[in-house]
């Protein structure tokens, strides 16, 4: 039984980091949030190369609107990596997922910034939240849930 789950963990690492390899994200984040940097460096640690530019509300929130990424979806950083919008604090795994899977898709959004995600901190009060899967005609539905990390 042991070796089954080593064997499980040893999959899952490689998944991740096969899925990040050679990925390069380009992000524009809000001049000085520092949440935003707590996900660059999430998404560096899971093997993502990431080139961010800082910018004014205005500049990102004309990004978004150039993604199709719909106003309820935004939060307050964008990413692109391998062709998909990536929209605020999504987990490097969701990601991965997402260029495996490469669905005929805008991109990925966390709406807000929900305490517990990637550059959000661990919080006690953390509740699960999902990740939105953002359609070309720009609807959403629920690409995964995520249970925060409690700390």
């Amino acid at each position: 039984m042991k070796s089954y789950f080593v064997a499980f963990l040893l999959l899952a690492s490689s998944t991740s980091l096969a899925g990040a390899a050679g990925q390069k994200v380009d992000v524009v984040l809000n001049e000085g949030c520092m949440c935003c940097h707590g996900w660059i460096s999430h998404m560096q640690a899971a093997g993502y190369e990431v080139n961010a530019t800082e910018l004014d509300y205005d500049a990102i929130t004309a990004r978004k609107k150039q993604l199709g990424i719909p106003e309820d979806a935004a939060s307050c950083h964008t990413a692109l990596v391998g062709g998909y919008a990536i929209e605020g604090h999504v987990p490097a795994a969701l990601v991965d997922r997402l260029l495996t899977e490469k669905p005929d898709a805008v991109g990925l959004a966390a709406p807000g910034m929900p305490l517990g995600s990637p550059g959000m901190g661990a919080d006690a009060d953390a509740q699960p939240y999902d990740v939105l899967l953002i359609g070309k005609d720009g609807s959403t539905k629920v690409f995964a849930t995520v249970q925060p990390d409690r700390g």
